[in-house]
């Protein structure tokens, strides 16, 4: 149980913060960046989910956010090195199992969908457009956390599951796109015959 009595401490007034082991670091640290950016993966997907009208979808991806809170737990707190003492209390982290309902959640989804022809472009509808947004800032945390795994051991599952989790959003989009039908396709080169470059594109 998380118990908070008051929102400010002050105690990051100077540019640090402290780690779930107590542990002060700057808050540019790759592991702050990186957690922060799972932290606004899960608000974009908050606002994705407003008024979002497929219940199923939309209890999938409340549970995605409570994995994520899992996440950014698990990130809060880095792996004891090999000569650490072991923690009085086992931290919070990502399992396989984890990944692999998102692997059978994709699977499921993509069974609904028409194929793909092309690449498609960010949009459609509005629900598909703003799962498209919470699919580039999953892209984004991933690579934060790969950035972080240069210089410090990560668990593994993390980026396995961001990884899924950014198809997961993009079928989910595709989903929310009348199965598809109304993605809009990318036409390579389509403009580039069309339109005189030194004309204003706005008229």
């Amino acid at each position: 149980m998380v118990y908070l009595s008051r929102i400010y401490t002050r105690s990051g007034d100077t540019g640090e913060t402290s780690l779930g082991n107590g542990e002060r670091v700057p808050k540019t640290d790759l592991r702050i960046n990186a957690y922060g950016t799972v932290d606004e993966l899960n608000a974009v997907l908050g606002w994705a989910m407003v008024g979002m009208d497929d219940g199923s979808l939309s209890a999938s991806l409340q549970h995605v956010q409570n994995d994520l809170f899992d996440l950014g737990a698990d990130l809060c707190v880095p792996e004891p090195g090999q000569n650490d003492a072991p923690p009085e209390f086992p931290p919070l982290r990502i399992v396989g199992e984890q990944v692999e309902k998102l692997e059978r959640w994709i699977d499921s989804v993509t069974a609904r969908l028409q194929p793909l022809e092309s690449f498609i472009l960010p949009g459609g509808h509005e629900t598909a457009a703003r799962l498209h947004i919470a699919r580039t800032v999953c892209r984004r945390a991933e690579i934060a956390v790969l950035h972080l795994a240069k210089t410090e051991k990560v668990n593994p599952h993390i980026v396995c599951y961001l990884n899924r989790l950014s198809d997961l959003l993009f079928v989910a989009a595709r989903l929310c796109n009348n199965d598809g039908r109304d993605d809009i396709l990318w036409v390579p080169g389509q403009n580039r015959q069309e339109t005189n470059l030194n004309e204003n594109p706005t008229d």
